[in-house]
């Protein structure tokens, strides 16, 4: 079974109207959409419709209505401005990525300080039909708006399990998103069918929580996570840094390694503030038990540095660019 949000369904469209002038203006919006026939489902000063009604109403209400005092949703999330209509329209083309999967995994690999590599992180790129590269800060804010975060993160972890199939037993990062997950147990599902029926040991998979400074429900994450435990995958908290949150709360979602961000590790052999923070985040991950990685490492002095001070595991430029296979 496949929910709607982690596929690509139709986006159901609902429309508010507020304001004196909006409300007097209704039954004219709902004739004119039911002479195009499109079909509405009135709730008080609400319009519920579908992708082509919602096309139409934005084309006729724009010079008929206080665009003002006009908001709309999608897939009941929050509610929009009137001009975010267009933009939704406008990532249409998202929908074709997911639905056909126009994506690959890249591998980059994760090395011990001698320097062997231990695991790989698994790095989407996606294509589109013409298969040019999409970017990846261009993928994820077009998901966002058109609502299919969740059916763009079930892809990623998907293909990313079908291609650390391929490590035979070495460790690979995926990445996923939490807020992209509103039940562990329906949501990842299908991500350990996955990886049972390719024989993938749950030993070898680290799931990695990306924007983890931005995670605002904690005990939703706590949830994910045990549930990933009791798996039996492990875990990592990904962009760690000098603003999150309190040791206590590292201690409460025990991951099993902790990435410290690269804004912290690039130059740190030369910049002093930097420094601290390695140090500061060394110290919560040896006090909570979790092995410590730095990323985003591109020189020889800044790996020697942290490398010296403990950190023991590292990724980066320097020993190696995600690559189409593994080393």
């Amino acid at each position: 079974m496949e929910c709607n949000n982690c596929s690509v369904t139709a986006i159901k469209f609902e429309i508010k109207l507020e304001g004196d002038r909006n409300l007097s203006a209704l039954q004219i919006v709902i004739d004119h959409l039911d002479r195009r026939g499109i079909e509405i489902v009135r709730k008080g000063s609400k319009l519920q419709m579908d992708e082509k009604g919602a096309r139409e109403f934005l084309d006729f209400c724009s010079n008929v209505l206080d665009v003002e005092k006009v908001k709309f949703r999608i897939n009941q999330e929050a509610w929009q401005p009137f001009d975010g209509l267009a933009r939704v329209f406008a990532t249409e083309w998202i929908d074709d990525v997911i639905e056909n999967e126009r994506l690959t995994c890249h591998y980059q690999p994760i090395v011990e300080a001698d320097e062997t590599v231990f695991a790989y992180e698994m790095l989407a790129r996606f294509q589109n039909e013409d298969g040019s590269m999409i970017y990846p800060n261009e993928i994820f804010p077009a998901a966002k708006t058109r609502g299919r975060l969740y059916a763009l993160d079930r892809v990623c972890r998907m293909t990313a399990v079908k291609y650390a199939a391929a490590l035979k037993g070495e460790k690979a990062f995926i990445n996923f998103i939490p807020t992209s997950i509103y039940s562990p147990e329906f949501c990842l599902s299908s991500t350990i069918s996955l990886s049972e029926q390719l024989g993938v040991d749950p030993k070898s998979l680290v799931f990695e929580v990306v924007e983890t400074e931005k995670v605002d429900d904690l005990d939703h994450l706590k949830k994910i996570l045990t549930y990933y435990r009791e798996k039996g995958f492990d875990y990592a908290l990904d962009d760690v840094g000098e603003g999150y949150s309190t040791i206590e709360m590292l201690a409460d979602l025990k991951p099993k390694y902790m990435k410290l961000d690269m804004q912290y590790a690039q130059n740190v052999a030369t910049d002093t503030q930097k420094q601290k923070v390695a140090k500061k985040f060394l110290e919560k991950a040896f006090e909570i038990g979790s092995i410590p990685l730095a990323e985003g490492i591109e020189t020889r002095e800044d790996f020697d540095w942290l490398k010296q001070r403990g950190y023991q595991l590292f990724q980066g430029y320097y020993f190696g660019k995600p690559a189409a296979t593994p080393l």
